[in-house]
């Protein structure tokens, strides 16, 4: 019995871990991926649509319908920025680092002073589960499934779509998009609204289990980008493995030795795969593919 629960409680942690990874980098992955901007707000949206949640569920919304306000809040204000700032920065990494991370401290320090260091949150739903001297939240389940549902989503937007077809094509060839009749600068604006949206849905999703203040961006932000600096540009080839994998290390890590080894052991897998592989797990890929 102590055997299959130790066993049960690597696989709940190693659930937990995956979509944390998963659902915190995908708008990270669909706008450094696709469009190549490293994007050093992702915290705030994230921020954002975790307030924006919590803010319309103590209204008196249901918490799904208050998780998809905080992601549509994210994805217009992602549409504005993109519009007045981040158009006129592609192509230019390094301005496009400095501009992100100005908004990112202009949205913390503005939320900071507009709604003060802390806001009251929504409390964790379903409950939990107990076996053994452990206990297991229900919610997290939900989010594992969340990760799961939210990858199977992006692949149908993507390869099964024709908005998926030409936001693609305007990405690996924009010339030939616009000469063919494609608005690129619709489809990047749209694009770069669905990477914010997705943060500000990931920052829904996991408002119930955090509590509410300005900074909390900065918990997602660095496994968001080892995620993705592992996995590599394309989300579906490389985002995806990555967050198995590191899941897989932080969850075995954190089982036995706690959390912070937990921590390290991300790290250190980053370091590595930086050194070996630069261009990350679906450079590998496409590799073998050919």
């Amino acid at each position: 019995m102590e055997f299959f629960t130790a066993i049960l409680s690597i696989t709940y942690q190693f659930g937990d871990a995956f979509a944390f990874l998963v659902i915190s980098c995908a708008g990270l992955a669909v706008i450094f991926g696709m469009m190549g901007v490293i994007n050093l707000a992702h915290g705030e949206f994230i921020m954002c649509g975790a307030y924006v949640t919590a803010a319309t569920a103590r209204a008196g919304l249901a918490l799904p319908v208050a998780i998809l306000c905080g992601a549509l809040a994210a994805a217009a204000i992602g549409m504005v920025l993109e519009r007045t700032v981040m158009r006129h920065l592609y192509h230019r990494p390094m301005d496009s680092i400095i501009a992100t991370w100005g908004i990112s401290l202009i949205a913390t320090q503005g939320v900071l002073i507009l709604l003060g260091p802390t806001m009251q949150g929504v409390g964790t739903p379903l409950g939990s589960m107990a076996l053994g001297d452990r206990s297991y939240s229900l919610y997290r389940l939900v989010l594992f499934a969340a990760a799961v549902g939210l990858l199977g989503g992006l692949y149908l937007l993507f390869y099964h779509t024709r908005f998926g077809v030409i936001a693609r094509a305007t990405i690996q060839r924009p010339a030939m998009a616009r000469a063919l009749g494609v608005d690129t600068r619709r489809v990047y604006g749209l694009t770069f609204g669905l990477g914010a949206g997705l943060a500000g849905l990931a920052g829904g999703l996991y408002a119930p289990t955090m509590t509410m203040v300005p900074t909390m961006g900065a918990t997602f932000i660095v496994e968001s980008f080892v995620t993705v600096v592992v996995g590599g540009a394309d989300i579906f080839l490389g985002a995806a493995p990555a967050a198995a994998i590191l899941a897989i290390i932080k969850a075995s890590l954190t089982a036995w030795y706690g959390q912070l080894f937990g921590q390290i052991g991300l790290l250190v897998a980053v370091i590595v795969v930086i050194r070996i592989m630069p261009g990350g797990l679906s450079a590998v890929v496409k590799r073998w593919q050919r």
